[in-house]
C-alpha cells in the first residue's frame, strides 16, 4: 500500500468541501465553548470519540466492502451492503442540518478523488442517493479506489473529524497556527485509539456499527441556521 493516497485523504487542503466546514466549532465558538488553545483541544477530543469514531468505523466499513470493487448491472449499483452503510449512517445522524451537510461533503469529496482516481465505483456510489453518499460512505469509497485497507481507512478518517474544525479556529479565533499544529499532536494517540477500534467495528455487522453521537453538536446544527451571520457552511 503506497503512502500517497493516505496522506492525500487525510489532507485538509484536499478539496473536498471540508474548507467551508467548521465541524460545529462555529457554533461553539459562539456560544463561549471554544476561546482558546485548551478548550480546542477540549472540543476536538470530544468530536473525535463521539461523530469521528463513527464516522471512521463506517469509512472503513464502507472500504472493506467495496475494495473488491463495483458490481453494475441493468439495474445499477448493486451493492446492497453500501446501500445499507448509507441508510444506516443517515439513522445516526439526527439533525436534518449534519445529515444535508454529509451528503453535500459526500458529493464534493467523490468529484474531488475522481481527478486522482477516476473509477466506476466512484460513479456508482455517487448514485446512492438522489443527494449523494454521506460522506464517509463516499470517504471509503475513495479510500477502496486508491487501495487502501480498512486500518488505513480509519486512520485518514479518524483523523480527518478534527483537522477540518481546528484549522477553522485559525480564523473563527486567530489562533496560531503553530499552537493549533500542537493541539492536533497531542491527539495523535487519540486518533489511533479511535482508529484502531473503529477497523475493528468495520468487520462486524452493519447494524452493529458504532452509533456514538454528539447531541450537543446536532443542537447547535439545528440553532446555527437562524443565524443571519456565518462565516463556515456549517
Amino acid at each position: 500500500m503506497s503512502l500517497i493516497p493516505l496522506l492525500l485523504l487525510a489532507d485538509s487542503r484536499l478539496p473536498g468541501g471540508m474548507h467551508a466546514h467548521s465541524g460545529g466549532l462555529e457554533a461553539a465558538v459562539a456560544a463561549g465553548r471554544v476561546y482558546d488553545a485548551e478548550s480546542l483541544h477540549a472540543f476536538l477530543l470530544g468530536r473525535l470519540t463521539s461523530v469521528g469514531l463513527t464516522c471512521a468505523a463506517f469509512a472503513a466499513a464502507a472500504a472493506l466492502e467495496l475494495s473488491s470493487g463495483v458490481v453494475v448491472g441493468e439495474d445499477g449499483f448493486q451493492s446492497r451492503e453500501a446501500a445499507a452503510l448509507d441508510d444506516e449512517y443517515d439513522a445516526r445522524t439526527p439533525s436534518p442540518q449534519q445529515r444535508e451537510t454529509s451528503r453535500a461533503l459526500g458529493r464534493h469529496l467523490l468529484r474531488a478523488v475522481r481527478a486522482g482516481w477516476p473509477s466506476v465505483l466512484l460513479d456508482a456510489v455517487a448514485s446512492l442517493h438522489p443527494d449523494g453518499p454521506h460522506q464517509p460512505i463516499a470517504f471509503g469509497a475513495a479510500a477502496a479506489v486508491a487501495g487502501l485497507d480498512p486500518g488505513a481507512t480509519s486512520s485518514a478518517a479518524a483523523l480527518a473529524s478534527i483537522t477540518g474544525p481546528a484549522h477553522a479556529a485559525t480564523r473563527l479565533l486567530g489562533l496560531d497556527p503553530d499552537a493549533v499544529t500542537a493541539v492536533l499532536a497531542s491527539l495523535a494517540g487519540q486518533v489511533e485509539q479511535v482508529a484502531a477500534a473503529a477497523a475493528k467495528a468495520a468487520r462486524g455487522p452493519v447494524e452493529e456499527l458504532p452509533a456514538v453521537c454528539a447531541p450537543l453538536l446536532s443542537i447547535s446544527a439545528e440553532h446555527r441556521r437562524a443565524r443571519e451571520v456565518r462565516l463556515f457552511a456549517s
